[in-house]
């Protein structure tokens, strides 16, 4: 009886080792990085091997202009691109409009996507936010935001920049996701089935 319990969990181990390696890319999370006085995102995404460097540019084109990103750079042969853009987010999970109070922010950013046959990597930089004040909008970088979080400020202003810097993590990861599934072309859009 050992010996079946022992050899079903090994196999059921074995299983759900091979399923989390069937597509290891998918971007499910974005791992901040901080250099010096630098805070950045940056992450390779394996895709199919057969996608070569010219089907990556073409569709993350396409997808970066459906989102209202303007291309600043982008240069097929040398496999890169250039895109920036200005979101208006808000750092509630949840807004009604009723009961709830927003708050809004604005964030200004570039994406760099290095291409290669087979994989890419995004390389989101130069990350400015405006938070509303009483006075105007403050102007603080990634890192300004990153520094009180993590420093020695008082706990109140320490959890609304992790507010913010979360609130801005989920939306990459929805945009990097996205951007993922469009360059596979694994949307439901594209399903061969119909």
């Amino acid at each position: 009886m050992k010996t079946f319990i022992l050899s079903f969990a090994l196999t059921s181990v074995l299983f759900a080792a091979k399923a989390q390696n069937k597509n290891p890319a998918i971007p499910d999370s974005v791992k901040l990085k901080v250099d010096s006085n630098t805070a950045y995102y940056q992450k390779t995404v394996n895709v199919d091997s057969n996608i070569k460097v010219s089907m990556i540019y073409l569709r993350t084109l396409q997808f970066m202009s459906a989102k209202n990103f303007t291309q600043n750079y982008g240069y097929e042969e040398e496999g890169k691109m250039i895109f920036t853009t200005t979101q208006d987010l808000n750092a509630n999970a949840v807004f009604n409009g009723d009961n709830d109070d927003p708050n809004p922010y604005t964030v200004q950013f570039a994406i760099t996507i290095d291409m290669k046959n087979g994989r890419y990597r995004y390389t989101i930089s130069n990350i400015i936010f405006y938070l509303a004040s009483l006075n105007g909008n403050r102007r603080m970088t990634l890192y300004e935001l990153y520094d009180k979080e993590t420093g020695n400020e008082p706990r109140r202003i320490q959890r609304n920049a992790k507010t913010i810097v979360d609130s801005f993590e989920k939306y990459l990861v929805r945009l990097t996701g996205e951007l993922y599934t469009e360059i596979e072309h694994k949307a439901v859009i594209y399903d061969t089935k119909f």
